[in-house]
């Protein structure tokens, strides 16, 4: 069973940082495609940052230069920094897996099977 549980949301004025954590399964951490997305209110769910493949990542142009995904393989962990926050921000974040994924999928979440419950980020200005 794929358990993926997301920590770290919160709230932070405009310019802020904050550090999302998803910790997975060692089987579903080192087989699957591993991702950030979010869905702010009325809108629709989008990708944020996935690792693709051989470890390589892709990210929205939207949070390009400001956030940065990474893992921690010994404890088999995902993180998402998240540097020079605004209110566009605002979400909820969810971490998924996806059993295969590219450079053309990793930002699609229709391409992925697992999520976590998500965690509240707020930016206020």
């Amino acid at each position: 069973q794929v358990q993926l549980v997301e920590s770290g949301g919160g709230s932070v004025q405009a310019g802020g940082s904050l550090r999302l954590s998803c910790a997975a399964s060692e089987y579903t951490y080192r087989t699957y495609c591993m991702g950030w997305f979010r869905q702010a209110p009325g809108k629709e769910r989008e990708g944020v940052a996935t690792f693709i493949g051989d470890g390589s990542t892709t990210y929205a142009d939207s949070v390009k230069g400001r956030f940065t995904i990474s893992r921690d393989n010994a404890k088999n962990t995902l993180f998402l920094q998240m540097n020079s926050l605004n209110p566009d921000d605002t979400a909820v974040y969810y971490c998924a897996a996806a059993s295969w994924c590219t450079a053309g999928t990793g930002l699609n979440p229709r391409y992925f099977d697992y999520w976590g419950q998500g965690t509240q980020v707020t930016v206020s200005s």
